[in-house]
């Protein structure tokens, strides 16, 4: 079985194939030939993943999946949320975006966060929507150089190190994306 993921981000390809049942092939929009970058217009997770897969299915005709992560902190009202890659700007750096995330949680002692994906399938002509949830904490300074985006400065509930502290296996355990993917998977392991 072969699945074009809507994405060209390194690190989100190898935490699906990290997580990813044998017999499944996922190539990214490169491995696939498309080249073009996908708009992610949207104010909602759900309408970014879905506005992704459907651009992919109306280019290829195949089944695909896209998906769509935010960094969602209680104090923060929800924020960055739908805008966490770009938190800092549009050509903002993941140093940026967590350097204005850290100066704007100073005066919170609550630091309750989650990080939260959705995943849009397009299989057999329908959409299908997968979620992920990760609850935990941002730290008061970056921890640990493995991992991307916010990484270094989020600690899930169950552990006392960031998700750049962790081994991609380790990380997997509590991972947003790794939840998202294993409902995902379930689903296609049942058609």
């Amino acid at each position: 079985m072969q699945l074009i993921f809507a994405t060209n981000n390194a690190h989100k390809v190898a935490e699906i194939q990290a997580a990813i049942p044998a017999g499944i092939q996922v190539l990214s929009l490169r491995q696939a030939g498309i080249v073009q970058e996908i708009p992610e217009p949207h104010d909602t997770l759900e309408g970014n993943a879905s506005e992704k897969s459907g651009v992919i299915l109306a280019l290829t005709g195949q089944n695909c999946f896209s998906e769509d992560t935010g960094l969602e902190v209680a104090a923060l009202n929800g924020a960055p949320g739908v805008r966490s890659a770009r938190y800092a700007g549009e050509q903002a750096s993941f140093a940026d975006n967590v350097a204005l995330l850290l100066q704007q949680m100073a005066p919170h002692t609550q630091r309750q966060a989650r990080f939260r994906t959705v995943i849009s399938l397009r299989w057999k002509g329908q959409e299908y929507l997968f979620e992920g949830i990760c609850p935990g904490h941002i730290s008061t300074a970056p921890m640990g150089d493995g991992g991307f985006g916010y990484d270094p400065v989020f600690i899930p509930d169950g552990d006392t190190r960031s998700f750049a502290q962790m081994t991609l296996a380790e990380k997997n355990q509590y991972s947003h994306r790794a939840k998202a993917v294993a409902k995902l998977f379930n689903f296609l392991a049942h058609q």
